[in-house]
């Protein structure tokens, strides 16, 4: 499988942390973008993010990357954690980064576009950004964890959003919890 993996401003690089632990860089061609404001982020909340070998990493303004072309092929861009101003960029069609063209072009191809959005509450513009997008045919995956699997700590918290992401994109994730009849 191709993927593109993001980030933009919003707290919560901890999904996208688990998200680059969770798929095997060996299996699957990741190729990762983070705004200006993501790797703020991320060096706020976890000092560095760890990559794992053969994720290739682009610059968020780098429009020589493959992805960005409606011609080469990709299977489905993830965005975690996803800002409401990059989700509202996305819904008006602007494309003035990588980051942004590559969903441009995921949404006008019909490939899998997934936006995790973390931040709360949202406003009206927010929800009618949201519902533009679910139309355009991009599936809104909010970062709310659920509880079934009584997570430990908080990393196993984050990995129920994960294994929701894991299951958009049709990745195996043995380890999450499934509903089973008591």
């Amino acid at each position: 499988m191709k993927l593109v993996l993001a980030a933009t401003g919003a707290s919560g690089t901890i999904y996208l942390q688990r998200l680059l632990a969770q798929i095997d860089p060996t299996q699957h061609e990741i190729h990762l973008v983070l705004s200006k404001h993501a790797q703020q982020v991320a060096a706020q909340e976890c000092d560095r993010l760890e990559i794992p070998a053969g994720v290739k990493e682009h610059a968020e303004n780098d429009l020589n990357v493959p992805f960005v072309s409606g011609s080469a092929r990709f299977d489905a861009m993830v965005i975690a954690p996803c800002s409401m101003a990059s989700l509202g960029r996305i819904a008006a069609g602007t494309s003035d980064s990588a980051l942004l063209r590559a969903a441009d072009v995921f949404l006008k191809e019909r490939r899998k576009l997934i936006l995790v959005p973390r931040e709360t509450p949202w406003s009206l513009i927010h929800a009618r950004n949201v519902v533009t997008l679910l139309e355009a045919g991009a599936i809104v995956l909010p970062a709310i964890p659920s509880f079934y699997s009584r997570p430990q700590t908080v990393n196993d918290v984050a990995d129920t959003v994960v294994w929701r992401i894991l299951d958009q994109i049709g990745l195996p994730n043995p380890r999450a919890y499934r509903w089973k009849d008591q």
